[in-house]
């Protein structure tokens, strides 16, 4: 099982403590989006997650703590930072700032863990094809070579942009492409992994990798893991990602971002705050007597011992195992 933390909310960045605790606990609850009756409980135990992912803008806040995990789990880091200030990103730390943590967290967790979200990619009158380029060389100096990849994605329209984020300016193809271009030159000016993510075309003429960003392989190469090959369904169309369970809950963060997908609004965060509690086992709230809990499914997606087995017997042998077998 992969456990996300969390594609809904930043609960790194606003919701740490209630985190900690929860591992303390060895268990949390996670109620359905779609049915908010429904009501998962999941295992906080090595033995049943194979890999947990963490998503921020933000890592500031668990930095001294997040040794706690890492010591236990294995682990992934997808950390967020864009070329938008606070009148996009109001709840967000500033560029160089946010640079300084995400290297923190390299040097703590690993740098063959953590990479670089710079996403989604929007133009305004502010946020110019030109702007995007030179805040991302400007990031992509400091950070090739301290990460293990940078991701990034062009925004998706939706309709309450139009409420939310008015200046948004509606990106055309062509600027896409030459987006995509400017990037992909700057990421291998600095010797940068660069990949897309999601249903973005595929831009590999610009030496930019298009694969999933939460992958088994990706997940596995970072933590000296083997995966089954198993087929990585996605969240939504053109979406190469392994399926994952998620222990946030929707409108729930509070950063505030214009552009975002996981809130309905810029108000029901903060109603949904004050029903937070740290101490109970959902991020939001309290389980109701109408609730159905039942256990979450938590299967692995590691090889099996037998598995690994057949694949070292049916791994190539080097010359000097082929001088000892013949001795």
């Amino acid at each position: 099982m992969i456990l996300n933390i969390s594609g809904r909310t930043d609960i790194i960045n606003h919701y740490s403590d209630w985190m900690f605790k929860r591992f303390a606990a060895g268990y949390v609850l996670s109620r359905n989006s779609l049915f908010p009756n429904s009501v998962r409980r999941y295992e906080l135990s090595p033995d049943k997650i194979d890999c947990l992912i963490f998503g921020s803008k933000n890592y500031a806040p668990v930095l001294e703590r997040i040794h706690e995990i890492t010591e236990r789990f294995n682990t992934y880091f997808y950390y967020t930072i864009t070329a938008y200030g606070k009148d996009i990103e109001p709840g967000i730390p500033d560029i160089d700032t946010s640079m300084n943590t995400l290297l923190a967290l390299a040097d703590i967790v690993g740098a063959q863990r953590v990479a670089w979200r710079y996403d989604p990619v929007l133009l305004t009158e502010s946020y110019t094809v030109a702007r995007h380029l030179e805040t991302f060389e400007h990031m992509a100096k400091q950070l090739a070579g301290r990460i293990d990849r940078c991701i990034f994605s062009f925004v998706e329209m939706y309709r309450k942009h139009e409420t939310n984020l008015p200046e948004l300016i509606t990106i055309t193809a062509a600027e896409m492409d030459e987006i995509a271009r400017g990037l992909g030159g700057i990421a291998t000016k600095y010797g940068l992994i660069l990949q897309t993510c999601g249903p973005e075309e595929n831009y590999a003429r610009y030496g930019i990798q298009t694969s999933g960003c939460v992958t088994l392989d990706i997940l596995g190469q970072a933590n000296g893991l083997q995966f089954r090959d198993i087929k990585h369904k996605g969240f939504r169309k053109g979406c190469h990602c392994i399926e994952s369970r998620d222990m946030g809950a929707l409108n729930s963060c509070l950063n505030g971002c214009k552009y975002c997908y996981a809130n309905k609004n810029a108000q029901l965060p903060r109603e949904n705050y004050l029903l937070h509690d740290p101490d109970s086992p959902l991020l939001i709230g309290h389980l109701k007597p109408t609730d159905k809990l039942e256990p979450g499914l938590q299967k692995t997606f590691l090889k099996s011992k037998a598995q690994l087995q057949t694949t070292i017997d049916l791994a190539p042998k080097t010359e000097e195992k082929k001088r000892k077998e013949s001795c």
